[in-house]
């Protein structure tokens, strides 16, 4: 069995999220970057977004809600709350935190020369592959999508 520990991804000490005996610890634009591509992905935000945007985008993954909103994004979360809000396969926040994870983990993993970063001529998109596998893609779990509440400016 191989017994190799995995590091942690570290970019910063701003915000830390752990999971079991992993710590992965970010910069704050690394985490407010990976907050909002998480975001873009679940398709509850699209395009770039403003500094009060992202602040409050920030606040909903790091808090778990926007006490305070300072855009029509936080706004528009409040708004929407209880199509947000729920039990944690179910919940935005549960899904950004995972994603932020997940992009961390993989991102370590390459660092680890675990997996590498390839093109998948299938799809025309990038992908992960393990090298001690014959560069076998890893399938990444799928994520639901709040399309339906989506903000829209």
């Amino acid at each position: 069995m191989d017994t190799t520990r995995r590091g942690n991804y570290e970019s910063g000490s701003d915000y830390v999220l752990e999971y079991g005996e992993l710590r992965f610890t970010f910069n704050e634009r690394d985490f407010t970057e990976r907050v909002e591509q998480a975001a873009t992905k679940l398709g509850f935000v699209g395009g770039l977004l403003g500094d009060e945007e992202r602040e409050d985008l920030v606040n909903l993954a790091v808090n778990g809600e926007v006490h305070e909103a300072h855009s029509e994004l936080g706004e528009h979360i409040n708004e929407c709350w209880g199509d947000l809000h729920g039990p944690s396969e179910r919940s935005l926040v549960h899904w950004i935190r995972r994603l932020v994870f997940r992009g961390a983990w993989l991102d370590q993993r390459v660092l680890e020369g675990e997996l590498e970063i390839v093109f998948d001529e299938t799809n025309n998109s990038f992908g992960y592959a393990q090298p001690e596998r014959n560069f076998e893609l890893i399938e990444l779990s799928p994520e639901p999508s709040w399309r339906r509440v989506a903000y829209r400016r």
